[in-house]
């Protein structure tokens, strides 16, 4: 209740601010930010870019919603742009997302995950991130010998699906990652707890559970699995190795 009068809150304000920001010059962009962030008190921009359309600004807030708004301030909304082709329809607000997204998944070192790796040729890469308990996780980790056979390789990230401070009833899936990522072998421990095998659990000093979370916070990740492509697409939800291989263009030979 409280987040939705929040975001009516933000867009009564911003309705408010349109008829201060005054129109476009080379400097619209600076302009629309500083008169955001001096009216909306604890607000900050966190990006203003054009939004793919001439005289639209796409505005994200930190911790915030993201709006499109006019150069001259007087209209805005919030949700995706999309663009009307002959050939369909493109969201180009998602477009700048897969972008933003893939810059963040290539800072990723390959030791900090999880890797089920081919044996022939890698002919795609996807990244998943995972709890140990979820059952669709486990649905698509069973698909993962066909993926490798398919020659995709697999790069798990630790996505705890309760988060970083769960209820009591709910720390198994946090427990077992954490212990996933402290163990020797990270991929036979993960598919020993998606297979529901008991294993003692374990601790370490690392914090990539915790770095994996927030990276997946940050790159639009809200349920397990989660699977982001190389190009920054983000596939929320299980789908099979020959649907995946077909998303990635992927045929067998």
């Amino acid at each position: 209740m409280m987040k939705n009068l929040q975001k009516i809150l933000i867009v009564c304000l911003l309705a408010m601010l349109a008829s201060r920001v005054f129109g476009v010059d080379d400097d619209a962009e600076s302009r629309l930010k500083q008169t955001l962030e001096a009216s909306l008190a604890g607000m900050v921009v966190e990006s203003i870019k054009p939004a793919g359309v001439d005289a639209l600004y796409e505005v994200r807030f930190r911790n915030g919603p993201t709006i499109v708004a006019h150069e001259s301030g007087s209209y805005f909304f919030v949700g995706d742009l999309f663009s009307v082709l002959e050939s369909g329809v493109v969201n180009l607000t998602e477009m700048r997302r897969n972008g933003e997204r893939a810059k963040l998944m290539a800072s990723v070192k390959d030791s900090d995950t999880t890797i089920f790796m081919p044996e022939g040729e890698v002919k795609a890469v996807i990244s998943v991130f995972t709890d140990t308990t979820c059952y669709y996780c486990r649905k698509l980790h069973a698909e993962v010998p066909r993926l490798n056979e398919l020659g995709v390789e697999v790069r798990y990230l630790a996505y705890p699906r309760y988060g970083l401070n769960p209820a009591d009833k709910n720390r198994r899936g946090l427990d077992e990652l954490v212990s996933t990522w402290c163990s020797d072998d990270r991929a036979d421990t993960l598919t020993a707890y998606k297979n529901n095998e008991s294993r003692a659990l374990k601790t370490c000093a690392s914090t990539l559970v915790t770095e994996q979370f927030n990276l997946g916070r940050a790159v639009g990740v809200n349920g397990t699995p989660a699977i982001v492509l190389d190009s920054g697409e983000l596939i929320p939800g299980y789908k099979t190795a020959d649907q995946l291989a077909e998303i990635l263009g992927i045929t067998e030979e």
